[in-house]
């Protein structure tokens, strides 16, 4: 009996472990529009390479768009699940402190990326480069383009991971977007997310600070609060404590409310604590680092961000420590962004990832409108999705 035949367009993540998952039965074929597959992946491992991370069930799930076709796949294939499948790889993981899974340490992503591949080539998946998606024909089919040939190649199922719009450079820039609206699928446009925030730096200050890091921080939106670091940079603020917050920062944008982020200093120390620090003396500003153990970035943000008023008051001054409150004039593009959220509408789908209009076409990864933080959850989502995906269409090939 032949075997069912599956297109796979796009070489990221999602698209090698899709290939993977359905080798075994199917007769796939992977193309991809660059000379190489898997280069987001290696670019997202010069960050420090987290493949997934370690929290399970509702510490998972709450990370994510709370969408139930999501929502599936990640309770389907989670965090557990992706490590025993890198294990049978051979490629061992470990948890790091801040939950973060990572391959071994010496393991570069280099390595994890041709242990994929050979995984593939051992299977007979077959990688086709330099093939570019530009378009549907009149039978719904993908039209793809080697060098100045065009062709429709024909399949029994075409499986989408072209990625987002970030890190264009990696191929992810979005252009496929307008092919599935003129296919009448329903599609948001891309925003940037897990991105630095623009802040009006005194230009002083910027040249003096930027590249700096505030430590040990806890900043704040509404009713949201996260601790972690920041860094300074020329522009504003980027870090495992702004990423988080930038879906409230878009929201609030699109309410025409300007946002300001509260960053508290010394989350560790109550303001009642840091009060009692002026008990019995007639403090002077001079002395305020040295007193509440503020860096010279951390005092010189202070300055910049309160009024004459409160700068010269020390209970004022301890409230700006605890609540300075930081205007926000805009998310940074979505070329910097790590990761993006729009592209097709998780709405558009069936439950095994095809779309409900054309069930021969899927959609996986980051082509899909979910949004996640980082910290492994990006992978995880796309290893999740592809999953799912494949998951129904073993049970075609065999």
């Amino acid at each position: 009996m032949q075997s069912k035949k599956v297109i796979i367009i796009g070489g990221g993540a999602a698209g090698l472990i899709a290939a993977e998952q359905l080798s075994a039965t199917c007769d796939v074929h992977i193309y991809e529009k660059g000379k190489t597959i898997g280069r987001k992946f290696l670019v997202a491992g010069n960050g420090g390479f987290n493949l997934t991370n370690a929290a399970i069930e509702d510490d998972l799930y709450q990370k994510y768009t709370p969408h139930p076709v999501l929502q599936s796949a990640l309770q389907s294939f989670d965090t557990q699940k992706m490590r025993a499948w890198l294990e049978k790889l051979g490629i061992t993981t470990f948890i790091g402190s801040s939950g973060r899974v990572f391959p071994q340490k010496g393991v570069k992503p280099i390595q994890v990326l041709q242990k994929i591949k050979d995984k593939l080539l051992d299977n007979g998946v077959q990688i086709h480069c330099k093939h570019e998606f530009i378009g549907f024909n009149a039978h719904q089919l993908p039209i793809l383009k080697h060098q100045s040939t065009t062709f429709s190649p024909q399949a029994d199922a075409y499986i989408f991971a072209l990625g987002g719009a970030s890190w264009s450079v990696t191929g992810s820039n979005m252009k496929w977007l307008p092919f599935f609206e003129q296919l009448g699928i329903s599609t948001q446009p891309f925003e940037a997310s897990n991105c630095g925030l623009e802040v009006k730096w005194d230009a002083a200050f910027r040249d003096k600070y930027a590249g700096t890091p505030l430590k040990n921080i806890q900043v704040s939106l509404g009713s949201t609060s996260l601790k972690g670091e920041a860094l300074i940079t020329d522009y504003g603020l980027e870090g495992n404590a702004i990423y988080p917050i930038v879906p409230l920062i878009r929201t609030a944008f699109k309410s025409l409310q300007p946002p300001f982020l509260a960053i508290d200093f010394k989350p560790n120390n109550s303001h009642q604590n840091l009060l009692s620090k002026t008990k019995g003396k007639r403090l002077k500003t001079k002395n305020y680092a040295y007193e509440f153990n503020l860096n010279k970035a951390e005092f010189a943000l202070l300055k910049a961000f309160t009024t004459k008023e409160e700068y010269l008051a020390p209970e004022r001054f301890i409230e700006a420590i605890k609540h300075l409150k930081i205007p926000i004039e805009a998310l940074r593009p979505i070329e910097e962004a790590i990761s993006t959220i729009g592209g097709v509408s998780l709405n558009a789908l069936n439950a095994n990832y095809s779309l409900q209009k054309y069930p021969h076409i899927f959609v996986i990864g980051e082509m899909l409108d979910w949004d996640a933080p980082t910290g492994g959850f990006l992978l995880q989502g796309c290893f999740s999705t592809a999953m799912a995906c494949t998951h129904y269409l073993k049970t075609k090939c065999q």
